[in-house]
């Protein structure tokens, strides 16, 4: 497999494996057979290793270190992400995805050169951000002569490297083991000795040359040693321990210090031992017994070597060590490995080092590893000796350990936080925290009422921040809709209103966003019109990354409500960029899914698809479930009926398992859409007064009405058609946006007749025509188009519908096209079924081909849709071939 690998690479060709199995099967041994094999090529190696699991990036820049000369050749943006993300330059949190594309960009460029494989070991110990970052990268890899293999251990739970090509080895069977064992021997074997090791190695190849070397006498064989076969890697760090133990004291002290300092720098490693007072050359009795390699890095013969060493020592002795790498480690240069070992050089609480891991947690999160900053936090909380301010910096990390996707880490400390001495605001700070935690693991319906008796509690205390979590209480009722009591919604609502802010001067955007909500609760939509505009107007301005992941999902519904496209466009597109900067995982999913809404609205089917992939795996990698809303919703405009019911389906069952009634309702109204694009009005009704029939869902109920009118118009129910228009006009005229007064006028246009119906259907089309509404605007030409040909004026009503199949077939939405193509045959049009050039196109390709049509450069490209130049140009060779042209400047004239 790997000579294939290779294969590939040298043809110009991308390749990806990740090796699984036991410590010990081979993997390291696979590697390093790889780098001997491809030897005239570049190799760059990385390893995690479990002691900086926590150190963002740090995996990252082992891997990349050498070739960051290259990074001048990166697009601005990606170069600045990727100096941010290593430390080297300050800046914002540089947005996760912009530092996989310059990784991605950087070694692609390498490779450009000379095919590049990079190997990293011991995966399984990358830290968080590192892992997904290579992740990325490798899922974008395709036309570049670039290799990464990783090496994993089996892992449980967190696993960013599944769903990649994989090799999980396996151990020899009998007659290779015992053909190893006895290659290996130093001479004759005692056959009792040779039988347990091979039952003991199991088929392990490291243990079957390690075993061996332990001192096996005839004693242990009979009597002593313990049943069966036994822990394969306790058994061989066993032995590695051996042969350490045989070598003489300082060379062990010096393995110690090696194996704490997992990055192999050589001239830290020499003053960390110099600090203990060992000679460097006491290194060459290990060298000579194989078990270290110094070169331009110290490496040990094996992982497990490494992990043995640092496991068995005493724990003066790894302070010790740790306090010596601290002070050989240069403050300016590495502050947070530092920080890091001084963590681990002491047992007793020390607010020095407390506080400079407190300043490492902040220095963390300004490159994006929420992770790493969490981890921080928890140490310094552990170390601080004042209990006010243990338990406060327990409480940081709590939030943080919530905001990185860790809930089980989070209530750990948030009992360590009330443990200490919290007054009585902190201890409501601590029901709030626990409130949130129980919000991202519980049903959505019954948080409300520990959210709302939390901020009640805070009234009196902090009114700012009570106001803040009244806040956070009516998003979560916004988010149980149907399913929360309408009255418990509105005391909420009322609760909130009677609590004025704490501060003078101008309002914060928590203030105005509550103001807005209550008055959209308590007085209705008419009501709230003016206080959610200027809401959302200030949620638009420049805010902090901490209110834009706390507040954004509830200003954009909101936004959404108001059917402001643009402001809720411009929000729920800040919130992806945002939860992707800091790595705030928990928060990604409900961005996405949003955005994927977006999409869909303005026609952006395969964007849409993209972000839903997206989606699924940042879902496994921090081992959360969401409703599916994006993809139920993607599904019904695509019209694929079989794919879509089943989807809507567990869709519905999801939302109502968690206590989520926004779900219910946004499959109830994706039902709707599907139907009605199948032309199956009666069942379509159905649907839509399910998605309109409940108030409290806001945003969905406004799009609900919209499904009744065309559904009831079309199957003939036009009593309830109007009753829906009569609520729907109501608010579409408060809002008074081109999308709301368009979809008003389009649904009038479905209940009238003559002149009137046609003035307003060619006014709907000119108003949404202005917005970014795409698929609103496709939709009322197909409509008009329809009833033009029922007005008997055929040459008018193809060129609507002719404009209503071109725009429904580019966007993918399916059933809408067909239902085009059937009306544009009735007015005896004869017109292909499917554009065949477009079919032909996957969604990635389609989007290339936009984008490359609009003038975009293939580096542009690749930053928009997160692939390397040469993987665009990839794209666009093939798309080419499917087209039958020879260049980007005929893309206009085929699309």
């Amino acid at each position: 497999m790997l000579d294939g690998l290779v294969s590939e690479v040298e043809a110009g060709r991308s390749a990806v494996l990740v090796l699984r199995g036991d410590a010990g099967i081979g993997k390291s041994a696979l590697l390093d057979h790889l780098a001997a094999r491809v030897t005239t090529h570049r190799i760059a190696r990385g390893a995690g290793a479990e002691s900086e699991m926590e150190l963002p990036f740090a995996g990252l820049h082992q891997l990349c270190a050498p070739f960051l000369g290259h990074a001048g050749s990166l697009p601005p943006p990606q170069a600045k992400a990727l100096a941010t993300a290593f430390g080297v330059s300050a800046g914002p949190p540089p947005d996760r995805f912009l530092v996989g594309l310059a990784v991605l960009g950087l070694l692609t460029d390498v490779a450009a050169h000379r095919p590049l494989f990079c190997l990293v070991d011991d995966a399984q110990w990358l830290d968080r951000v590192s892992a997904q970052t290579l992740a990325f990268v490798a899922r974008r890899m395709l036309a570049e002569p670039l290799a990464l293999i990783f090496a994993t251990r089996e892992q449980r739970g967190r696993d960013d490297l599944a769903g990649l090509p994989e090799l999980t080895l396996h151990g020899l069977d009998d007659t290779d083991a015992r053909a190893l064992l006895d290659a290996s021997a130093e001479g004759p074997m005692d056959e009792r000795i040779r039988d347990r090791v091979l039952a003991e190695a199991r088929g392990n190849p490291l243990a079957l040359l390690e075993l061996p070397h332990d001192r096996v006498d005839a004693e242990a064989v009979e009597g002593s040693a313990p049943h069966g076969p036994g822990r394969v890697t306790g058994r061989i760090e066993r032995s590695y321990l051996a042969r350490v133990r045989s070598l003489p004291e300082p060379t062990q002290r010096l393995l110690l210090a090696a194996a704490a300092e997992p990055v192999g720098d050589v001239s830290l490693l020499r003053n960390a031992v110099e600090r203990l007072g060992v000679d460097p050359d006491a290194a060459g009795p290990a060298v000579t017994a194989g078990l270290l390699d110094v070169g331009t890095l110290v490496r040990f013969r094996h992982p497990l070597l490494r992990s043995a060493i640092y496991r068995s020592a005493g724990l003066a002795e790894l302070r010790e060590v740790h306090r010596v790498l601290a002070e050989a480690t240069d403050p300016q240069l590495d502050p947070d490995r530092r920080a890091w070992h001084l963590a681990r050089a002491t047992v007793r609480p020390d607010e020095a080092i407390a506080a400079e891991l407190e300043s490492s947690a902040g220095r963390a999160r300004a490159r994006g590893g929420t992770a790493a900053a969490a981890a921080f936090l928890a140490h310094a909380a552990v170390l601080t000796p004042h209990p006010g301010r243990k338990a406060t910096r327990a409480l940081a990390a709590a939030q943080a350990k919530l905001r990185a996707g860790a809930p089980a880490a989070a209530r750990d400390l948030l009992e360590l936080a009330r443990a200490g001495t919290l007054d009585e605001l902190g201890r409501a700070r601590a029901d709030l925290v626990e409130a949130r935690i129980s919000f991202a693991s519980s049903r959505v319906d019954e948080v409300l009422p520990r959210l709302l008796a939390t901020a009640r509690r805070l009234v009196p205390l902090d009114a700012g921040l009570a106001r803040e979590t009244f806040l956070d209480t009516l998003s979560a009722g916004m988010f149980a809709g149907r399913l929360a009591s309408e009255a418990h919604v509105r005391e909420v609502a009322a609760a909130a209103r009677a609590t004025t802010p704490s501060r003078t001067g101008p309002p914060r955007n928590a203030d105005l966003l509550l103001d807005a909500l209550t008055t959209r609760f308590l007085d209705g939509y008419r009501d709230a019109v003016t206080v959610s505009r200027d809401a959302v107007r200030a949620f638009r301005r420049e805010t902090g990354p901490d209110e834009v992941l706390r507040w954004s999902w509830a200003a954009s519904a909101l936004a959404a409500d108001m059917w402001d496209h643009e402001g809720w466009t411009e929000l729920v597109t800040r919130h992806v960029r945002t939860a992707r900067a800091v790595g705030a995982l928990t928060e990604l999913p409900l961005a996405l899914n949003s955005r994927v809404v977006v999409h869909t609205t303005a026609g952006e089917l395969d964007a849409a698809a993209l972000l839903i992939a997206e989606t699924g795996r940042v879902q496994e990698a921090v081992g959360s479930g969401f409703s599916p809303y994006g993809t139920m919703t993607l599904a019904a405009w695509q019209g694929h009926a079989s794919e879509a019911a089943p989807l809507i389906k567990a869709g519905t069952e999801e939302a109502l398992g968690r206590g989520e009634g926004i779900g219910v309702a946004i499959a109830c109204r994706a039902e709707a859409v599907l139907l009605n694009g199948l032309g199956r009005y009666e069942e379509a009704l159905e649907a839509a007064l399910r998605a309109s029939g409940h108030p409290q869902d806001l945003v969905v109920t406004g799009w609900g009405l919209v499904e009744v009118v065309e559904a009831g118009a079309r199957s003939g129910r036009l009593d309830v058609a109007e009753a829906a228009l009569v609520r729907l006009t109501q608010d579409t005229d408060a809002a008074a946006t081109d999308w709301a007064l368009g979809v008003q006028q389009r649904c009038r246009a479905l209940l009238s007749d003559g002149t009137a119906a046609d003035e307003l259907y060619r006014a709907a089309i000119e108003r949404l025509g202005r917005t970014r509404a795409a698929m609103e605007t496709a939709r009322a030409r197909l409509l008009y188009g329809e009833w033009l040909r029922r007005e008997g004026r055929r040459a008018d009503a193809r060129a609507q519908l002719r404009m209503a199949h071109a725009l429904f077939a580019r966007f993918g939405a399916q059933a809408f096209a067909e239902r085009a193509l059937r009306e544009l045959r009735a007015t005896g049009e004869t017109v292909a079924r499917r554009d065949a050039a477009t079919v032909a196109l996957t969604p990635q390709e389609s989007q290339i081909a936009r984008l490359a049509r609009d003038g975009l450069t293939n580096s542009e490209i690749g930053a928009q849709l997160f692939l390397s130049p040469h993987t665009v140009e990839w794209h666009l060779r093939k798309l080419y071939a499917k087209l039958g042209i020879s260049s980007r400047r005929l893309l206009s004239t085929v699309l």
